[in-house]
Order: structure tokens, then C-alpha cells, then sequence
């Protein structure tokens, strides 16, 4: 077992795990989110090559539409979502 932390949660994955399997398995589309590990923010195309370790700390954000301007906001996804977009935690 490894212990990371998304979005200011702890979370234990059976090892290390490829940020595009991690985030499938919140049910979370990856062409919709923005992804920072340990401090840099990834390009979509390095998604491929991120695989989640030991002491990480990833913050997941997803673009969002709604709301009185009907500009798209940013929520939080993964385990520290909250409210109807809620995303389920992994392990």
C-alpha cells in the first residue's frame, strides 16, 4: 500500500498508479480535469506518462458549467469533493 494526498484527503492505492487509471476509477472524464502533482500542474499530454507514488500530493480540479453568469466554474474532483459533484474515493 502506498499513502498520497489528493485534494487535501489521505488516500491509499495498492501501489503505484498511473494517474489516467486513478482517475477512471473516480468515473471522472480526463479531458475535463486539470491535474497538479507535488506543486506542477500537468499538460494533458503527460497524463500518460504520471504514475501516482508514495507521499504525493495531487490536487484534481474539473471545469464545471452552472450558475448565474453561466460561465463554468472549477470543482474540486476526487476525495475531497463535495455536493452533487462528489467523487468517490479509490482503495
Amino acid at each position: 500500500m502506498i499513502g498520497l494526498r489528493v485534494n487535501g484527503k489521505t488516500v491509499e492505492l495498492p501501489g503505484p498508479t498511473p494517474l489516467l487509471d486513478y482517475v477512471r476509477e473516480l468515473g471522472v472524464d480526463p479531458r475535463g480535469i486539470a491535474v497538479e502533482v507535488n506543486g506542477a500542474i500537468l499538460q494533458r499530454e503527460d497524463y500518460t506518462g504520471c504514475t501516482l507514488a508514495e507521499g504525493d500530493v495531487v490536487e484534481i480540479v474539473r471545469m464545471v458549467g452552472g450558475g448565474q453568469t453561466g460561465a463554468p466554474a472549477i470543482k474540486r474532483a476526487g476525495p475531497a469533493a463535495s455536493g452533487s459533484g462528489r467523487i468517490p474515493r479509490a482503495g
